[in-house]
């Protein structure tokens, strides 16, 4: 594959993102010593910091990749969601799909970090369903007109209801729009007609209520080719963990084991995953091509600490060096 060519033409694709937006803040410190209170270690704080995360996390990897991201969610419009909105501005992103409501707060996620690793995450978020879905799906269609592919981001926090999912996806399809989706147990079986599906296998056993064994490449293959036809998909694109990514398409089944890295961190390993896939999908790549793609953008970022973006370089470094 032609990746230089292929990278080049991510810059000319503009990509809609459906789904649920969140802040990662991070307590960054030291542990020197044991609570006296309980069992515990003390974490000495030496700096704050607030990064996109979610769908927005999404954003941030389509524009590193050199893409032109629209984010479509619902925060709040406390401070939380002002900072939201900051944090969207300083990074360019466009806030246009961004509805802002007083009845719901913005989900942030705080991570204490001590000795390059995660100590204790801390969640404040309400997660049922929006009540503006109408509102909300009117602004998101307004903005699907010249998109290359639409992301459908699930973090079970309420944004992607059944109502937006199915609508989302008829309109997409109507207009000839290519589908991919991240998905959650609760809607697991609403996203129905999309172009690539990409559970992982704890989402595909619980969302499919089945057990196989992950390490017998055939029950993964005859699981994700029922959960195909199950939802009318092209593409099953299942993700795999350290034993790396398959792909059950119309055509055929491929595994692409995990690339060998330093894995330091997972978090937003996915949102990596599906940004790359959905560029490839854009960009009309061959779905094993995509997978093997998809694979090792993954692996690069677990080796930062924390919520990352995508290296644009370092995968096409990459990508030359290990797959062709």
């Amino acid at each position: 594959m032609d990746f230089k060519h292929l990278f080049q033409e991510f810059n000319n694709k503009k990509v809609l993102i459906v789904g649920d937006a969140m802040i990662d803040a991070y307590m960054w410190g030291e542990i020197n010593r044991m609570s006296p209170e309980a069992p515990v270690p003390v974490v000495e704080v030496k700096k704050h910091e607030n990064r996109l995360g979610g769908a927005a996390n999404v954003a941030l990897n389509l524009k590193a990749l050199g893409a032109t991201p629209i984010l479509c969610s619902v925060v709040g419009t406390g401070n939380r969601g002002v900072l939201f909105e900051e944090l969207m501005e300083e990074s360019n992103l466009s806030t246009e799909g961004i509805l802002s409501t007083s009845k719901r707060k913005t989900t942030i996620k705080t991570r204490v970090i001590a000795e390059n690793k995660h100590q204790l995450r801390i969640d404040e978020e309400e997660t049922y369903p929006i009540v503006q879905a109408e509102e909300f799906l009117t602004l998101t269609k307004s903005l699907m007109h010249d998109v290359d592919v639409i992301i459908l981001q699930d973090y079970n926090k309420g944004v992607l209801t059944p109502e937006v999912i199915e609508s989302v996806i008829a309109a997409a399809n109507k207009r000839g729009i290519p589908t991919i989706v991240d998905p959650k147990k609760q809607n697991f079986n609403s996203y129905k007609n999309c172009t690539i599906f990409k559970p992982n296998l704890a989402e595909i056993k619980a969302g499919m209520n089945i057990d196989f064994d992950a390490d017998n490449v055939a029950e993964i293959e005859k699981a994700s080719a029922e959960l195909r036809t199950q939802l009318a998909a092209k593409g099953v694109l299942l993700t795999l963990s350290e034993r790396g990514i398959c792909i059950n398409s119309e055509k055929e089944f491929k595994h692409t084991p995990a690339f060998k890295c330093d894995i330091i961190d997972v978090s937003g390993a996915g949102d990596t995953v599906i940004s790359v896939a959905s560029l490839c999908l854009a960009s009309a790549v061959d779905y094993t091509d995509l997978s093997v793609l998809s694979t090792l953008a993954g692996g690069i970022v677990c080796e930062e600490v924390g919520v990352v973006p995508i290296n644009k370089e370092k995968l096409l470094t990459q990508a030359i060096k290990q797959i062709n």
